[in-house]
């Protein structure tokens, strides 16, 4: 009886649930003896790479992990974390991705939250990993990592937690046990908190199939070849390095680890391995741009450096176009894997003035490959707003590279993923060719006097300014106007510092009146752990007078 063509039946010979694990097995078959990893003095082929994960993924299970059970990583940019990111899927685990910069309080948070059965630690972190696990009625146990190319740090001896050294637990592991492959695809493959700017972190669980398709997605849009050498700046605790953890294995590509982002040692790094592709947030680019030039050196060829993790000012870009890096602005959160949207190339972009193509390049842009869409929509009533380049809404993002979920937290579930669409939080408008731009956080903008302000168009203004290297707007309280901006700037090291009056006068040449920070405030600014201006610190500071 013919019933059909929805009637044929999902068979193992025609559906395999989709999983980034499968990257690593491909590589190793195809490349197996091509470097995969460089650290320092130290070099993983392929097939090394994938040996040692699948050491890992026995040990684990050895070591009692079951399936759906979290494995935490407290480690910087070294290739025991990129086999944690192979190796804990491949025991059917789930990989928590610890910051490296947070302090021992939020760590204890953390594990305790994410009810952790193991911990790796890297030995520079053995201090503040110590402390946290002090803090917890039932620790987990420790495997101690030590990095031959790293420093002792708080631990110089390099004994660690006093638990088994990270390669005598590989060893106990069988790399011929064959990886756990996911019996469906929707199940949790990683575990990464957030910020926590406000209040406790929350714990963004990921899956699968949404780490497989994000990390081809990346792969496509940032055009990662096996030709491709990565250089991690981006730290691969965050958001598990945007998948690109899994994304250059897909092509078969170099990772070249890198402990610290240092400028001098970004720039040694790309000129002695020919690195063609980097991932940085826009910090990280302030920070080259005013390196000293001393270890400043212009690539042999243009390296691809995609950015976000906030929205980098044209004036940033323009500069590092300038000093030979193409660069790619993303645009996305923890709870989508890392990018969820691009700022695609357009005909006739290459051809702009470089000021109007850098502007054209600090939007947001338009969905990444494999998310399903991403808009502009009113909040209330859910609809679209004009395509004017003018009119605020909320970006909201729905697809397969949306998060599963916050764990254990389902009022804020219930929040974010309300009405089909996941809520960014962040505000923006939809210019007439469709690309997004983020104007603020809600929590961001100032109002004065009834009109709105984006604190972001103020702020590419002061970036502008030769002088200044860094800066962040935000509502000072106002008796007349309700809100006003207030401009923190630092100085740009390498030139005299501007005055208050300069830097009002500047901002009053080039935008509204009303717009115009009417203070400014001059020092270092305070970041979170990932490099984001924290822009509640400075109102806080203004409250406080």
């Amino acid at each position: 009886m013919d019933e059909g063509p929805n009637a044929l039946p999902q068979l193992p010979a025609n559906h395999v649930p989709l999983s980034p694990i499968s990257f690593l097995q491909r590589a190793a078959r195809i490349y197996p003896q091509r470097v995969a990893v460089i650290h320092g003095r130290r070099r993983l082929t392929y097939a090394a790479l994938a040996e040692r994960s699948r050491r890992l993924a026995a040990a684990l299970r050895g070591a009692g992990i079951a399936p759906g059970e979290v494995v935490a990583v407290l480690a910087p940019n070294i290739p025991e974390m990129l086999e944690a990111h192979y190796g804990v899927p491949m025991a059917g685990a789930v990989l928590l991705t610890i910051n490296i910069r947070l302090d021992a309080a939020s760590i204890g948070f953390i594990l305790r939250h994410s009810k952790a059965k193991l911990l790796l630690v890297d030995s520079e972190f053995a201090g503040v990993a110590r402390v946290a696990l002090a803090g917890m009625a039932a620790p987990p146990p420790a495997i101690d990592i030590r990095d031959p190319e790293g420093p002792g740090g708080e631990d110089p001896d390099g004994k660690g937690l006093g638990g088994t050294a990270y390669e005598d637990f590989l060893a106990g592991g069988d790399p011929a046990a064959p990886a756990r492959m996911p019996e469906d695809e929707w199940e949790a493959i990683a575990l990464s908190y957030t910020s926590g700017t406000t209040g406790d972190p929350k714990g963004v669980v990921t899956h699968h199939r949404g780490a497989y398709l994000n990390a081809c997605g990346n792969a496509l849009a940032f055009g990662l070849s096996p030709r491709s050498v990565y250089l991690w700046t981006l730290p691969m605790f965050h958001c598990n390095g945007w998948t690109y953890t899994w994304a250059v294995t897909l092509q078969g590509g170099t990772h070249v680890c890198l402990r610290r982002v240092e400028p001098a040692a970004i720039f040694a790094a790309i000129a002695e391995h020919g690195v063609t592709h980097m991932c940085a947030a826009p910090v990280v680019l302030t920070m080259l741009i005013h390196a000293p030039e001393a270890v400043k050196r212009r690539p042999a060829q243009p390296v691809a450096i995609a950015t976000g993790g906030a929205a980098p000012p044209s004036p940033v870009i323009a500069r590092m176009e300038e000093m030979g890096f193409a660069v790619t602005h993303l645009y996305g959160l923890t709870e989508c894997y890392g990018p969820a949207t691009i700022c695609l190339w357009q005909p006739g972009l290459d051809e702009m003035p470089l000021p109007q193509k850098a502007a054209f390049m600090a939007r947001q842009g338009v969905n990444h490959p494999m998310l399903e869409e991403a808009t502009v929509l009113d909040p209330e009533s859910m609809a679209p707003v004009p395509r004017d380049g003018a009119t605020l809404g909320e970006i909201m993002l729905r697809g397969n590279t949306v998060m599963k979920g916050y764990l254990n937290n389902p009022s804020a579930n219930a929040a974010a993923l309300a009405g089909g669409w996941f809520h960014t939080g962040d505000l923006g408008v939809l210019h007439p060719d469709g690309y997004i731009e983020v104007k603020d956080r809600a929590k961001d903008i100032v109002i004065s006097g009834g009109e709105n302000i984006s604190t972001l168009e103020v702020e590419e203004v002061l970036y502008a300014h030769p002088a200044i290297m860094e800066a962040a707007v935000v509502a000072a309280p106002d008796e007349k106007w309700g809100e006003v901006p207030h401009a923190f700037v630092t100085p740009a090291p390498d030139r005299p510092p501007p005055t208050e009056a300069e830097v009002i006068a500047w901002c009053r040449a080039r935008l509204a009146h009303f717009k115009a920070p009417k203070r400014v405030s001059f020092g270092p600014l305070p970041k979170t752990s990932t490099g984001k201006i924290q822009k509640f610190e400075l109102r806080q500071r203004l409250r406080q007078g």
